[in-house]
């Protein structure tokens, strides 16, 4: 599906953007172009570097926001796959500067999904986030509105267009960039690890399964549908236990805007979802785009869909939270997957 075709990456400077970027040049090689589109100069800079345009001609540097309309509709020419990773996502940032979040977070994904419908794209992808699930703060409350908006941009799509939207939520990505782990290995150095809360726990997902995730929703998503990915959980307590054992452990107090525990599926929308070997699939029955004939009717949409994919439908209600998560990571499994990510 990807021989001669241009795939652009938003955010793509990014831990994900990076490593989907290195995925996509060892694995699709096939691929015509890869445009990284983020506002970072030095982080392009040192990227280009990195992948130099003599051995990578393929990849092209993209300069722009996603607040710029007018930039993204000139990035997204000939492009036929988007994979939106750029988002503000520092709670504390976004509770302090809450306009700054919705005009990258929600505007942004709105000009997102103009573009690729004055445009010749066949697919988009936003990544999202637990903290969309049931949210308490801006950063999740703005990623829950960019999730709706990119799920109902299928019924702007014309009957006659090869275009669907949809979203992948996940948990936090084990040791990207604002992750909790770079900053207990920096206070590690001090002898006290800070925590909010004892019982706080959170999903775990390694970056080679987001992009495992990204890459299936590429391969087969229809449009309209939220993939959540099946994933363990551990608890902060372990994960401090893991990096620094022999530190102190100061209780500090939940910041603005944070949870004890994450949910990745409320029970409510449990009732309209779909389970998978690997995956869970929140379906939207507002969407009414017709693409193989799964789009006429709720009964037909979950049965069709799970003829599709070989999937079935939850027996009851079911919550998804990292508290009462079937796997949970223990201490000695936390530092085999912090090695592998060489911290």
């Amino acid at each position: 599906m990807f021989k001669n075709k241009t795939i652009l990456i938003t955010g793509g400077t990014g831990s994900f953007g990076k490593a989907f970027l290195e995925h996509l040049l060892v694995n699709h090689k096939d691929l015509k172009k890869i445009i990284i589109f983020s506002r970072d100069e030095l982080k392009q800079f040192d990227l280009s570097v990195r992948f130099n345009k003599k051995k990578y001609p393929q990849i092209r540097f993209f300069l722009g926001d996603i607040r710029d309309k007018e930039r993204l509709d000139r990035a997204m020419e000939e492009v036929h796959y988007v994979v939106h990773a750029a988002a503000l996502k520092q709670v504390p940032a976004a509770e302090y500067n809450p306009f700054e979040a919705i005009k990258t977070n929600v505007i942004g994904a709105q000009n997102i999904i103009e573009a690729c419908l004055n445009s010749n794209v066949k697919k988009a992808i936003a990544l999202s986030t637990d903290k969309a699930c049931a949210p308490i703060n801006l950063y999740g409350a703005t990623k829950l509105c960019s999730d709706k908006l990119f799920i109902s941009a299928n019924n702007m799509v014309s009957k006659k267009r090869d275009l669907s939207f949809s979203v992948v939520r996940y948990g936090n990505v084990m040791g990207s960039r604002g992750s909790v782990i770079p900053e207990f290995f920096k206070q590690k150095k001090s002898g006290s690890i800070n925590i909010t809360d004892k019982n706080m726990t959170r999903f775990s997902i390694t970056m080679q399964q987001s992009i495992d995730l990204v890459m299936w929703a590429l391969k087969n998503s229809i449009g309209g549908e939220i993939l959540v990915p099946k994933i363990p959980s551990y608890k902060i307590l372990d994960l401090a236990k893991a990096i620094a054992p022999a530190s102190k452990i100061n209780i500090v107090g939940l910041r603005p805007g944070e949870k004890i525990h994450e949910e990745l599926i409320t029970d409510n929308e449990s009732n309209y979802s779909i389970v998978l070997k690997k995956y869970y699939v929140i379906l939207n029955f507002l969407v009414n785009k017709p693409k193989n004939n799964l789009y006429i009717d709720e009964r037909k949409l979950l049965k069709n869909y799970m003829n599709l994919h070989k999937g079935k439908k939850f027996k009851k209600k079911f919550s998804y939270r990292s508290n009462t998560n079937d796997e949970f990571l223990s201490i000695e499994k936390i530092k085999k997957l912090i090695k592998k990510i060489n911290y």
